[in-house]
């Protein structure tokens, strides 16, 4: 019987010290509970916080973008284009020489277009189509992009320029060779209206 009261007794022992040890977890675990509600408490407020004010700065952001492409657009309708009186056009690499070019650009300069137009045809010289060509590529750009009146159009200024020299040779006596130059022109017209 003695031994059913040690285990008894050691029993009972245990059984009291589970029940002070539930107590003592009992108050551990409750106590981080409340300091975990509290610390949960607090950063909950201040994300609320922050998300309002992130709102407010975007918001404010969006004000100023509007107000900044309104201010752009009134800029963009108070800018006026210049208004353009003259139109160009330019012919490179024309395969004619420029002192050539400039004999028949000469009869031309300060003349209605349309008078060039006939001067030019009449003309027998190699550089006339390319020159009539050009003013009248000139006229053209004047009426449908700049809306001028083709009758009141005339050659402001008109020029011709070196450009691409071929290097070539001209085969002589006694086996021997010579150079030969090719030379091509850039001509460029200005067309404006007259008042």
């Amino acid at each position: 019987m003695a031994e059913t009261k040690k285990t008894t007794k050691k029993v009972e022992g245990e059984a009291t010290e589970t029940k002070a040890a539930a107590k003592k977890t009992a108050t551990k675990t409750s106590a981080p509970k409340k300091t975990t509600a509290k610390k949960a408490e607090k950063p909950v407020e201040t994300v609320t916080e922050e998300v309002k004010v992130s709102k407010k700065t975007t918001a404010k952001k969006t004000t100023k973008k509007t107000t900044t492409k309104k201010a752009e657009k009134k800029e963009v309708v108070e800018v006026k284009k210049p208004v353009v009186t003259e139109a160009k056009a330019k012919a490179i690499s024309v395969k004619c020489t420029p002192r050539k070019a400039r004999l028949v650009i000469d009869l031309v300069r300060g003349k209605d277009c349309e008078e060039a137009l006939e001067i030019l045809f009449n003309v027998n010289h190699k550089a006339c189509n390319a020159v009539s060509k050009l003013i009248k590529s000139a006229m053209a750009n004047a009426t449908n992009n700049f809306n001028m009146n083709a009758d009141k159009l005339y050659v402001a200024s008109i020029q011709a320029s070196d450009s691409v020299k071929m290097r070539r040779y001209l085969p002589r006596a006694k086996g021997s060779a010579s150079g030969l130059v090719k030379r091509f022109c850039n001509i460029y017209v200005t067309v404006k209206e007259r008042n």
